[in-house]
């Protein structure tokens, strides 16, 4: 019997969402519901495995994990993309690496995003805490009608996130390294600078792919600009945003709210400023977590797995 491990399953939904007895006869399953923080941690539980499934890029897949799991036959990765799994270490190990299709998580992210922005807004999240401990109004919110929305990264999310603060009467900005004035008046925007789009915004939000390029591309000078009153959201990677510059903002008061779904280290470490913060919105990723994008994600695994135990891979991921 092959042993397939199926990481980071924090609610244990995975067997919800597929049928997994087409394996029985060639394999065990088991589910992983903590995730695995270090390296020596995921050697440890993972060694005996012959098939790994991982949950987007919760789990980080390095050669020094990769090189180090002598029975490891198949990586199963859900999504089209995966920039935490080092292909090439696996592919020199001889580790059939392959991947699910890509479930569209323009909607779903976007949808949280604007859930971020109106709790952030009207504190939803603090007053909702308020009513079930025995208080009552202690903050006044805002209206996003009139004010400007600020989108850091135009491209299917962001225009996305666009429209529907268009639908809120909001102005939309935007910038990106590559945005065009063509482009961003076609989706209805104004094109402004960055340092523009910080001075600007009432409400800024980030749209953008980690890169060497973008990680600490807003720091303390675009925060200072965004100002006591603003509020960032970001919902795309921790790192875009410089971590120590966004902590003190928020505690010496200089940045009003961050609500954040993404951060450097996930799951958040217990004891992080971010749990204690009241002037921080989190949620634990959550952007792509909805029925159906798990509805596309595990079933193409159990095919995946199907397909490699009959020695006839699909869907190989490339370079």
């Amino acid at each position: 019997m092959l042993k397939v491990a199926v990481l980071d399953d924090y609610q244990r939904v995975a067997k919800r969402f597929a049928d997994w007895s087409k394996l029985e006869s060639r394999c065990s399953v088991e589910i992983f519901d903590r995730h695995l923080g270090d390296i020596d941690e995921a050697i440890a539980a993972l060694i005996d495995f012959d098939i790994i499934c991982l949950l987007r890029e919760r789990m980080a897949m390095p050669a020094a994990l990769i090189e180090r799991l002598p029975k490891l036959k198949l990586i199963c990765a859900t999504g089209a993309h995966n920039r935490t799994l080092d292909l090439q270490a696996a592919q020199a190990q001889g580790i059939v690496v392959s991947h699910t299709r890509n479930a569209s998580t323009e909607n779903p992210t976007a949808e949280l995003t604007w859930g971020l922005i109106l709790s952030a807004a009207r504190r939803i999240d603090l007053e909702n805490r308020n009513v079930r401990t025995g208080g009552w109004q202690t903050t006044v919110g805002l209206t996003l009608h009139g004010r400007t929305l600020g989108v850091l990264g135009l491209g299917r999310l962001g225009k996305v996130v666009a429209r529907i603060g268009a639908a809120f009467g909001m102005e939309i900005i935007a910038w990106s390294p590559n945005l065009t004035e063509e482009r961003a008046a076609e989706a209805g925007v104004r094109l402004v600078s960055k340092s523009e789009l910080f001075a600007e915004s009432d409400v800024v939000t980030i749209h953008m792919v980690l890169s060497e390029a973008t990680r600490g591309l807003v720091g303390a000078e675009e925060l200072a600009l965004l100002g006591e009153d603003g509020i960032l959201v970001n919902t795309s990677r921790g790192p875009i945003v410089h971590e120590d510059a966004l902590i003190a903002a928020l505690r010496e008061r200089r940045l009003g709210l961050a609500a954040l779904d993404t951060f450097d280290v996930e799951p958040l470490p217990e004891g992080h400023p971010f749990r204690a913060m009241e002037n921080v919105l989190a949620t634990p990723h959550l952007g792509y977590v909805t029925a159906e994008t798990y509805q596309v994600f595990y079933p193409d695994v159990v095919e995946n797995i199907e397909a490699f135990l009959s020695g006839r891979p699909i869907r190989l991921l490339q370079h």
